[in-house]
Order: structure tokens, then sequence, then C-alpha cells
């Protein structure tokens, strides 16, 4: 593979054709990245690129994106005419704010489910999986996209699967991701299905990035989420109180005792209020205090087990496993510094 700012080699006959499909509002980085990935995947040995790529919306022309820099685009009927009979190896939907109106287009919102039909596989990035959704692409399917969106997907499609955590989805040949970055690691594991291991690994040292994240949105997501589910702050000095406090063995009932609650009153209201059990919420604040020692402490297992209230390693490790999908060592590993 050639290093970034060398040349691009000419097109060949048998690479793979990807069309990106665009609208106004669209997240830069939604494009740029998984697009980055394509344009500098190669096969085994190859001297050409694997991916012969567009960039294409309904009609054509400039597309204004969530930064001061705009892209053009080509006309959907001008791409398919150059293809013939022959549809795109991969559709990719990108996401961004303007998904809200592009879900509602209903020459867009066909032309994907059109396009889909002759495509070997069809993708979302982010809250592209609205537009995905709309088309119908996503019925009885699991799917994903940012973690802030999953419930709004989820309560306007009810026939979608939603899943919160997964950094993407394979579902037959509809691909979702989750969040803007997410991109890159659905794009690379397209890579690692179509040209194999070697060229997804090698392509993914390049870009500085892993090949494989182990653990999901939930990493990134939890305490914000509490904070946004408690919107009124209804419980915001009980987790003060517990973040300080997460060494201590504490109960369901200390939690209502600090609240001035009742057991019953407490674990229903906190539970409607931010929308989890109340022993689970205090478990996922362990999980992310732990995660944070573990990459910026030098601190042992054992001794971030202590310090995070979960008893003994095997604890902290099951609670990892629930929450992240993945080890504490693991997580360690991934995002701690080498």
């Amino acid at each position: 593979m050639p290093p970034f700012c060398a040349n691009m080699p000419k097109t060949s006959p048998d690479q793979k054709t990807v069309i990106f499909i665009v609208y106004p509002g669209i997240v830069l980085l939604d494009l740029v990245g998984p697009l980055q990935v394509f344009t500098h995947a190669y096969p085994e040995g190859g001297e050409n690129p694997a991916y012969r790529t567009h960039i294409v919306s309904l009609d054509g022309g400039p597309i204004a994106t969530n930064t001061i820099v705009g892209i053009d685009s080509a006309p959907l009927s001008m791409v398919l005419g150059e293809m013939g009979d022959a549809g795109p190896d991969t559709l990719v939907i990108v996401g961004g704010n303007g998904a809200e109106v592009a879900a509602h287009d209903e020459g867009l919102v066909q032309a994907i489910a059109t396009l889909s039909t002759r495509a070997r596989r069809t993708c979302s990035v982010c809250c592209g999986a609205f537009v995905l959704a709309a088309a119908g692409l996503l019925d009885g399917r699991r799917a994903v996209t940012h973690w802030e969106d999953c419930d709004l997907l989820a309560t306007r499609y009810p026939k979608v699967k939603v899943e919160v955590d997964p950094i993407y989805i394979k579902e037959g040949s509809i691909w979702t991701s989750a969040g803007i970055t997410a991109g890159i690691d659905m794009a690379l594991a397209i890579v690692q299905e179509d040209l194999g291991k070697g060229p997804a690994l090698r392509l993914a040292r390049s870009l500085v990035t892993p090949m494989i994240r182990s653990a999901g949105q939930s990493q990134f997501s939890a305490d914000l989420a509490r904070q946004t589910q408690d919107a009124k702050g209804e419980f915001a000095a009980l987790h003060e109180w517990l973040r300080e406090n997460l060494a201590h063995v504490t109960s369901v009932s200390d939690m209502a005792d600090r609240c001035g609650m009742s057991g019953r009153s407490f674990s229903r209201r906190y539970a409607t209020s931010v929308g989890l059990p109340p022993a689970k919420s205090l478990e996922r604040m362990r999980v992310d205090a732990a995660r944070n020692l573990l990459i910026e402490s030098d601190r042992s297992m054992k001794a971030v087990a202590l310090a995070c209230g979960f008893r003994d390693q095997e604890k902290m490790r099951r609670a990892f496993h629930r929450h992240l999908h993945t080890s504490p060592s693991s997580y360690q590993a991934l995002f701690g510094e080498s």
C-alpha cells in the first residue's frame, strides 16, 4: 500500500464500486472516515486500489456539511447510467443532522430502497440509519446508530431492533454503525470481509486506528447518559456522593436513606428518572471509574477493583463484560498508553 501522500494509481476494471449517498447537513467525518478507508484499501499484493468510490446525491451539485467545508456530488442518475445494469458493490448512507430531512424526502428514500436491491451490501454511518429505516430496510433487523439517537430510532421505527452498545452491526446484507468514527470501524470490517485480515490490518495501522474496538458505545456514554436522563437533577447530589464513595459497600437502602425516601419509592422514582435500576446504575459508575483508572493510573488490577468497590477482580471482570463486552485487561491493552 503506498503512503497517503502518494498519487493514486489508475482505476482497474475489477474494482468494487462504493457509492456514498449524501444530502445537506451531513457530518463530514461520517463521509471522509470510511471514504479514506475504501480509497486506500489494496488487495494482497495488488497495485491498484480495491474500490472505486463515488460521492452521490439525488440531484448532484454542492452539498453543505456541518463544517465550513462543502463537498461536490454527482447526480445519482448519472452514476447509475455509467454503471449500466450493474449495481454498486456497497452503498453507504452518510449520517448527520440533515438525516431528519433526508428521511422524509420521498424521492431520496425511494431511490435508496431501489438501489439497495442492486447492491451487494447497504450500510449506514451514524444517524444515516434513520434514512435506511425510512426506506424499510431495517424492518425486523438489528441495527445501531449514535447512542444519543438510539431511543429516537426505536420510537420512530418500532419494527427495528435497535441496540445501543455495538460499534457496528452486520445483519445479512445490511450494515449499520454507531456514532461518527464508528464508520471507520465498519469500513475496516468490510475491507477485512472482502480482502482478508492482512490487508485490513495493514490499512488500520496506516490509519493509526485499532482494527477492532472490543468495547462498545457505552464506554463513552454511560455517565453522560445518566446526566441527560436525570434532566431535572433530582439525583445529582446522590450521584456525586456515590462517585466519591465508590469503594464503600452501598446498598439500595443506603441510597434511599440519603434521598429521604422509602426503598420502594426510591427505586421506582430513580428508575423512572434515570432509566436504570439504582443498583445497575451504581455498577455502571464503578465500571466508569475503573476504566478511567486502568488507562490513567499505574494501579494494579486488584487495587483498581478495590478502589471502585468491586471487592475482587472477578467481580470487576464480570461487570466489565456486562457493560462493555470486554475484560478489564483487554480494555487496558486497547486504550491504555503503550
